[in-house]
């Protein structure tokens, strides 16, 4: 499993209202179904609570999913669900954009909060 011990906070440096977005465009797990590798780019987008991910701790979380076999869905959705309770945002989006396989590319989109509208689609 993902390894959440692994993400790490500091304290919101603000109170000004931010929009962070954090892009790895190096992601990688591993299909359940064929035991293949499968590639994409994660952006995270949110307006923080309290706290920020700190961003050598996201990317060794990141890189814990390197060998998890793990549908496209339910990695968007972990990665939504754990920055939520590490950093506790206003609001959060998770885009995950899949690398082609057999003609098909998918693109996840996961949101917590109230997503500003000119960001709901992703």
């Amino acid at each position: 499993m993902p390894d959440t011990s692994l993400l790490d906070t500091f304290p919101t440096p603000t109170e000004t209202p931010l929009l962070i977005e954090h892009v790895n465009e190096e992601f990688t797990s591993v299909c359940p179904v064929t035991g293949h590798p499968d590639f994409g780019t994660v952006t995270i987008r949110f307006e923080p609570g309290p706290s920020c991910v700190e961003l050598k701790s996201l990317k060794l979380y990141f890189q814990s999913f390197r060998n998890e076999g793990i549908y496209y869905e339910a990695v968007t959705d972990r990665i939504r669900d754990d920055l939520v309770e590490c950093m506790k945002p206003h609001w959060l989006q998770v885009v995950t954009q899949w690398r082609g396989r057999g003609g098909i590319r998918s693109r996840i989109v996961a949101g917590h909060g109230k997503v500003p509208s000119d960001w709901a689609r992703g």
